[in-house]
């Protein structure tokens, strides 16, 4: 697996990061740690997890919808993806070969901050992480105080890189002006949805992560599963155990005749070119100049298996412009 440079930082991670979202939400403890060895043994190093990830978020929806408040009310079983993960890596001695990144989702205080990383550290079994993210923008909290916050911890060596999730290119602007202003940490990693049903952020902000050197860590390349062709405009034939039926606020975001219509046309190029939808949806992602690194989701190790078929195919430049201009 092809190993990415994080400008800035003396980090590599691998060019698939596997999002661990699944674990303990969508998937059983036993299923994650097949998942988790198989792709260790396939060369995906980068593992992605959040205090929101687990067995809590499943009433809430997608967890960039979760107001701060939405959090704090969860249960412990909410952070059950990182104490699998911790366990895992504790059990399989592995944890000097992965780059971890987890996320704060409960509120960007400096106080909350340190609290919610010493609760992480702790599910994780480990000391420190390479890369902490604010989850959400917390517009409740000054940018100032959270890059204080958060230096505060990279100083103490608890965390190496930061950044953030879920931000747009103005509130990235204002953090990296912030820090340069008052030389605090800066964020050097983002994580934006982008997907062919969401591209927004092809014009919001990847021309500044390419500006300003910041790695880019696109999630949902099959939007939740909406691009693998198996959902159709009536909710009530949503399959049972998929992700829209875990998280039905899925449908809300992604239901549309828009999107349909680009799934439509996905299933065409599909049949006519003979690779699966899933492959060219994720190669579609991946083949953005300004994507570092992708990080997918999995229920099984098929799931695995497609995104690594679909990194080593690519996509020429003429499909994916082809591609992008649908809707």
């Amino acid at each position: 697996m092809d190993q990415k440079i994080l400008k800035n930082t003396g980090y590599s991670i691998s060019a698939i990061g596997l999002g661990c979202v699944t674990f303990g939400r969508e998937i059983d403890e036993e299923t994650s740690r097949v998942i988790l060895d198989y792709a260790l043994e396939k060369g995906i190093t980068f593992f992605d997890t959040s205090e929101a990830y687990g067995g809590g978020q499943t009433r809430h929806g997608r967890t960039e919808m979760l107001g701060v408040e939405d959090v704090r009310e969860m249960s412990d079983e909410m952070s059950s993806s990182e104490r699998i993960l911790g366990d895992w890596m504790q059990d399989r001695g592995c944890r000097d070969e992965i780059t971890i990144c987890t996320k704060v989702a409960s509120g960007a205080s400096p106080e909350n901050i340190k609290k919610a990383l010493t609760e992480s550290l702790e599910r994780l079994k480990t000391d420190h992480v390479e890369i902490y993210k604010i989850h959400t923008p917390d517009t409740t909290v000054p940018i100032s105080e959270t890059l204080s916050g958060l230096t505060d911890e990279v100083n103490a060596g608890r965390v190496s890189v930061i950044g953030g999730s879920n931000y747009s290119a103005e509130q990235l602007q204002e953090a990296l002006a912030a820090s340069n202003a008052a030389q605090y940490a800066r964020f050097d990693i983002v994580q934006p949805p982008y997907n062919l049903v969401a591209p927004e952020a092809d014009k919001d902000i990847f021309p500044l992560c390419l500006q300003e050197g910041v790695a880019v860590t696109p999630y949902s390349p099959l939007a939740a599963g909406f691009l693998t062709g198996k959902y159709t405009p009536d909710r009530t034939t949503i399959p049972e155990g998929t992700r829209f039926h875990t998280s039905p606020a899925h449908a809300d975001v992604y239901f549309s005749e828009r999107n349909f219509s680009v799934v439509a046309r996905l299933k065409e190029k599909s049949e006519e070119i003979g690779i699966p939808m899933v492959r060219l949806a994720m190669a579609w992602t991946m083949t953005h100049p300004a994507v570092t690194s992708t990080l997918i989701g999995a229920r099984n190790i098929r799931h695995i298996d497609n995104a690594i078929q679909a990194y080593e195919q690519g996509l020429d430049s003429e499909l994916r412009t082809e591609m992008s201009a649908w809707d």
